[in-house]
């Protein structure tokens, strides 16, 4: 049997493979399901105090000290899905409302066995972006969505 350091050299996750579920409470229990072509910012960062102990010149401490979560911005292509516009217009009337989102990895091949799954708690939309027109172009009209959150954590994958 695979350990899961052997999966991971063996097989490693692979970037475009994901779904995006946001749970927005008393508008869509999963709006713009996998509707996303693009996610980035699924990311943390830790503050370290560094403390010198007088007289001890070749040493210093390291504290762990308050903790801070990114920013996620979701790109897609413009659709008759209107959930996500409907969500911002709501948080000028409801501003305390907050919805949870899970960015699920699933791993290559058709049957999608999910991989791992992040959990974003109390996320709050902070831009929403509609996209630039050029009649030019011919292009794919994206639209963008910028999420914060409270907190993030990972689990494993089919948990």
């Amino acid at each position: 049997m695979a350990t899961t350091e052997d999966e991971t050299v063996i097989d490693p996750f692979i970037a475009f493979a994901f779904a995006v579920e946001i749970d927005i409470p008393d508008l869509a229990p999963t709006a713009c399901f996998a509707a996303f072509s693009e996610c980035d910012g699924l990311e943390m960062t830790m503050d370290v105090k560094t403390i010198r102990e007088g007289g001890n010149n070749g040493r210093q401490i390291r504290l762990t000290g308050a903790h801070s979560f990114g920013q996620l911005t979701l790109k897609r292509g413009m659709s008759a899905n209107e959930d996500l516009w409907r969500w911002f217009e709501i948080m000028r009337t409801r501003p305390r409302l907050r919805a949870s989102a899970e960015v699920v990895m699933f791993g290559p091949g058709l049957e999608r066995k999910e991989r791992a799954r992040f959990v974003l708690s109390r996320c709050l939309p902070v831009k929403l972006k509609a996209p630039p027109l050029n009649a030019k172009d011919g292009m794919v009209a994206i639209e963008e969505l910028q999420i914060a959150y409270e907190s993030l954590t990972r689990k494993a994958g089919g948990a």
